[in-house]
Parts: structure tokens; C-alpha cells; sequence
């Protein structure tokens, strides 16, 4: 007889925290054993890596489990939200693989019943409308070992209430000169609990209401409700929002509405990193970076831009797990996984940053020859291709010195190296300009060292890569790089995160010198230029001005500058 014992207690172990609770639930039969998530956002920027971990927790619990996932938009701030980011939105969580099928809502679809709610609320003396200015609110709120001083309209009568707030709905106000307010408990040791507002009056435009409403629902009073209203079982939230969690049970009981159950986990946090909506539009709407598909924004945008893939994040987010308490994700494990999935990925291809041309006296001017490279040594299946060859090639110009350390591997007076997947040569002699840089390296080659010559018995040391001079594709490389140099640039009290910007977080390298096959790459292509690093084809590329952008490099090298 097989022990299974073992077995069951790894499988218990490797659960999580929540799918602990889902799967208490199930066996207990709660809610038919239905499992029902969400994923809420406002839309009022464009998602990050962040927000990554929690919708790939939201719709992969629910994929998981058998369950179902909503796409909800809790649009209940019409001055920041837009249909920009709406798309934007629904593009990143497609682009990550998840679907929502015929289940994306909006918070503004349920203005109608959440109104209602509140009318059941001040017909049971939990809610009323308040005239003290949002100053005097927050003055009277008290703090957190002091308790808060009742408002002078908090006994107002039911019908009063309704009489007020039904010319709130109607327009009779205007903004800011009354708020609806729940009726809890100005005295709990919980800020939150001290007579949140419910509605607040805002003569704006809706991006999908218009103006058929002035009064717009807070969040704490939407959300709860709105995934009452949608039967959603388990409400995913971040940690922040533990301290809500006692109005969220609240308003539950006080309406006697679906009992959704909200659980909090830890948010990701990430070095060198800015994970605030707020602060990152201050970086848009200020010109530190190009938009929020900026390849150096922590936005999901701005990572597919820089040519992170989807797998690479979602493996990321698998790798770090579901925790309760928070903690700091250094970036470069964010890397590690990019790295990873672009290894067996991308295909292996040559480019030169900084060239430097260098003439093979001994090679026949006019011959150009084939030469085959593997695509990918990690993925046989990628098949081979070729290269063109011929009596100039430029390499980088940090591979040849004139009076090299003893360490130097690379191309030197009288040294030898190979050329990858072509010959080897020795420098022989070069060229300088009249401020004393070199511009030409002269080498020979020797053509009994074909790459792939069973006869080829000698080493060397130093492999270069290059490109053919009379083939070579000119383009441009963008080389990213983190875009903060403190590792908690928001954790200052006493400082702003712009003070912690990284001046050299994009170089621009104009002239680099590319293998012809990348002139049919189109964006969002990868590549590993070899010995370089991994690149994909901007965006902004075209046929006349190529440009490629550095996703990382090959190894961590962050900690070597610093």
C-alpha cells in the first residue's frame, strides 16, 4: 500500500495563505462551493507590476478553482479617470493572458442601486447628510487615542435626510457644500469607522454617466457594495486595506446584502522603485520620462515597451509568492526572470554599439561568404541562418587595446582571437586618428580556422562578435536603465523621490552597427545581441531609423557601478 502521507502534507504546505481559505470553504459547501473573484481598478493610470501580482492572484484563483473572475472598473472619481486608461487596462491583463469573458462592470453601473442603498441606510438612522466643510470634518474626526466630536447634523431627521439628499442627486448644491455621511461611531479607536463620507457632490462629467449625476460614491462605500452586488465570493485586496475591512462588514449587515468576504494580502514593493499612480502621472506630466509607456516606468506598458515578457512576469509572481506582511522585492529578481524566459527565447544575433572597423589584409577583397550561426543554443529548433562576411567587419571598440592589462582576453597587438562562427585572426597592426584614437585595426586571418573545421586543434581565449562593414544595418540603441539610484527613493521623509532620479537611466547610442537580418524585426521583437545583452525592436523603429531597445543585460551588473 502506497503512503501518501508525505505527498499530502508537501501539498498542504505549498498552499497559500487564501487557497488555505478557498479551500476551507469549499469543504464547508459555503456559497455552493462557488468561487468568484474580482479585479478592481480605478481607472486613473495605467497598471504596474504591482498591480500585476494582484490580478494574476485574482484571475488565477479563479482559473484555478473553477471559478470565475469579474474585470470591475471602480470609476467613481470622474476628475481623474479616462477612457485612455480603461484601454489601456484591459489591454495589459490580455497581454498577460487572462480573460474576462462577458464579465467587465463598472462601479458607475451600479450608481443607481448604491444610491438606493444609501436612502436604506438613512431610513434606518445609519446615514445622513452633513454641511460641515471637509476642513471641519476632518478637525472633528479627532485622532487615533482621541475620539472624534459628533457633527451637528448627525440627528437629523430620516425624512430631513432624504429631503436633502434626494436635492443633493438633483443638483441643488453645490460642490463641496454637503456630504452624505454613515451614521457609525465617532469614538472607535478606528479612524475609518468615525462617520465615513458616502457621497460627495461633483458637478462633472462622467466618462460613461455624462451628467446624469452630481453626487458620486466614495470608494469605500462602491466597492464593498459593488461586490456584494456581484456575488463575489473572495475580495482580494492589499494589506492598506485591512483597517477598511470592519466598514466593509458593516455596511454588509447594516443592508443585509451578499456577505463577500474581503482578504488582505501583501502588496509588492519593489527596490529602486516607485509604485504610487500619483507620483508616477507626476513623472509623466512633468517630462522625466517620454509617457507611461516609458520603457523605464515600473508600468506594465513600459515594461512590454522595454521588451519584458508576459511569461517572465508571471513567473516573477509566481516566484515571490503570496505573503501577510510586507516586504521589499529587490528588482533584480524581477531581472533574473527576464532573463530566464529570454534565454531560451530569443534568438542570438550580432550587433556592435561602438564600432570599430577592422580590415583582414590577408582576406580576398571581393569574396563574401556565407558563414551559418545557430539561432538559439538553448532551442535546436530555432533552427540556423547565415551571415555575410567579408574583408571588413567592425567589431566593438572596447575589444581591441593597444597596450593591454594581463587579464585582457580580447584583440591586442599580435594576439589572436576567434571571430564567432567565422575565422581566427591576429592584430597586426592600426590606425589613429589626430586626436590619438584608433579608427582602424589591422588583422590577419587564417582560413584553415573556419568555424566548424574538424581541423581547427589550437585555442584561443577571447571570442568577438561583429558584422559584415559593407552589410551592416545602422540603427539606433536605446540603452535603459533603472530609473532610480536609491533603492527606497519613496521611503524619505525629509526628501522628494525626484531628488533620487538616475541622470543616466537612458543612453542614446546613434551609428551602431547591426546584422542585415534584423531589418525585417518589427516590434516587439527580442533578441540577444551576443556578449551585450537582451534587446527588443522599439516601437518607434521604422525601415530608415531602426531602433532597439536594452530589456537587461546579460548578467545583474547594477551592484558592480554602484
Amino acid at each position: 500500500m502506497t503512503d501518501n502521507t508525505n505527498n499530502k502534507a508537501e501539498d498542504t504546505k505549498s498552499l497559500n495563505f487564501i487557497e488555505h481559505i478557498i479551500e476551507e470553504d469549499i469543504r464547508e459547501g459555503k456559497h455552493e462551493g462557488r468561487i468568484h473573484t474580482r479585479f478592481p481598478p480605478e481607472p486613473n493610470g495605467y497598471l504596474h507590476i504591482g498591480h500585476a501580482k494582484a490580478f494574476c492572484l485574482d484571475f488565477g484563483l479563479a482559473e484555478q478553482y473553477g471559478g470565475k473572475c469579474n474585470l470591475r472598473f471602480d470609476d467613481t472619481n470622474p476628475a481623474r479617470e479616462d477612457v485612455e486608461y480603461v484601454d489601456a487596462i484591459k489591454e495589459d491583463i490580455q497581454w498577460l493572458g487572462f480573460e474576462w469573458e462577458d464579465r467587465e462592470y463598472y462601479a458607475s453601473d451600479y450608481f443607481g442601486e448604491l444610491y438606493h442603498y444609501a436612502e436604506k441606510l438613512i431610513r434606518k438612522e445609519k446615514a445622513y447628510v452633513c454641511h460641515l466643510s471637509a476642513k471641519e470634518i476632518s478637525d472633528n474626526r479627532g485622532t487615533p487615542t482621541e475620539p472624534g466630536k459628533d457633527s451637528p447634523y448627525r440627528n437629523r431627521s430620516v425624512e430631513e435626510n432624504l429631503e436633502l439628499f434626494a436635492k443633493m442627486k438633483a443638483g441643488d448644491f453645490q460642490d463641496d457644500t454637503c456630504t452624505l455621511r454613515a451614521k457609525v461611531d465617532m469614538t472607535s479607536p478606528n479612524m475609518h469607522m468615525r462617520d465615513p463620507i458616502l457621497y460627495r457632490i461633483r458637478h462633472i462629467a462622467h466618462h460613461r454617466t455624462g451628467n446624469e449625476w452630481c453626487i458620486y460614491p466614495m470608494y469605500d462605500w462602491a466597492h464593498g457594495q459593488s461586490d456584494s452586488i456581484e456575488g463575489i465570493t473572495h475580495s482580494l485586496c492589499t494589506l492598506e486595506f485591512e483597517v477598511h475591512r470592519p466598514l466593509y462588514e458593516w455596511f454588509i449587515a447594516e443592508l443585509g446584502i451578499f456577505p463577500s468576504r474581503q482578504i488582505e494580502f501583501a502588496r509588492l514593493n519593489l527596490s529602486y522603485t516607485i509604485m504610487s499612480k500619483r507620483k508616477l502621472l507626476q513623472l509623466v506630466e512633468n517630462g522625466q520620462v517620454s509617457g507611461w509607456d516609458d520603457p523605464r516606468m515600473p508600468t506594465l506598458s513600459g515594461l512590454r515597451r522595454r521588451g519584458y515578457t508576459s511569461d517572465s512576469i508571471k513567473n516573477f509572481v509566481n516566484t515571490i509568492g503570496i505573503a501577510k506582511r510586507n516586504n521589499v522585492i529587490d528588482v533584480a529578481l524581477l531581472e533574473f526572470a527576464v532573463r530566464e524566459d529570454l534565454n531560451k527565447k530569443a534568438p542570438r544575433v550580432m550587433a556592435v554599439l561602438d564600432p570599430i572597423k577592422l580590415i583582414i589584409d590577408n582576406y580576398p577583397d571581393d569574396l563574401v561568404e556565407e558563414l551559418e550561426t545557430i539561432n538559439n543554443p538553448e532551442d535546436e529548433s530555432m533552427g540556423v541562418r547565415t551571415m555575410p562576411f567579408c574583408k571588413e567587419i567592425y567589431i566593438e571598440r572596447n575589444d581591441f587595446m593597444e597596450d593591454p592589462p594581463k587579464k585582457f582576453f580580447r584583440l591586442a597587438p599580435g594576439r589572436e582571437v576567434r571571430l564567432k562562427s567565422a575565422y581566427f585572426v591576429t592584430a597586426q597592426s592600426f590606425e589613429k586618428d589626430e586626436n590619438g584614437n584608433i579608427t582602424v585595426v589591422h588583422c590577419t586571418y587564417d582560413p584553415d580556422t573556419k568555424s566548424g573545421s574538424a581541423t581547427v586543434t589550437r585555442k584561443v581565449k577571447g571570442t568577438l562578435h561583429w558584422v559584415s562593414a559593407k552589410h551592416a544595418l545602422d540603427a539606433e540603441v536605446r540603452q535603459y536603465d533603472r530609473l532610480f539610484m536609491d533603492s527606497d527613493p519613496d521611503g524619505h521623509k525629509d526628501k522628494d523621490f525626484m531628488e533620487f532620479l538616475n541622470p543616466d537611466s537612458l543612453t542614446i547610442i546613434k551609428g551602431c552597427k547591426m546584422e542585415p537580418s534584423l531589418s525585417s524585426a518589427r516590434y516587439p521583437d527580442h533578441f540577444q545581441f551576443q556578449r551585450l545583452g537582451y534587446f527588443n525592436c522599439d516601437k518607434d523603429s521604422t525601415e530608415t531609423n531602426p531602433v532597439f531597445n536594452r530589456t537587461v543585460p546579460l548578467r545583474d551588473t547594477w551592484k558592480q557601478k554602484k
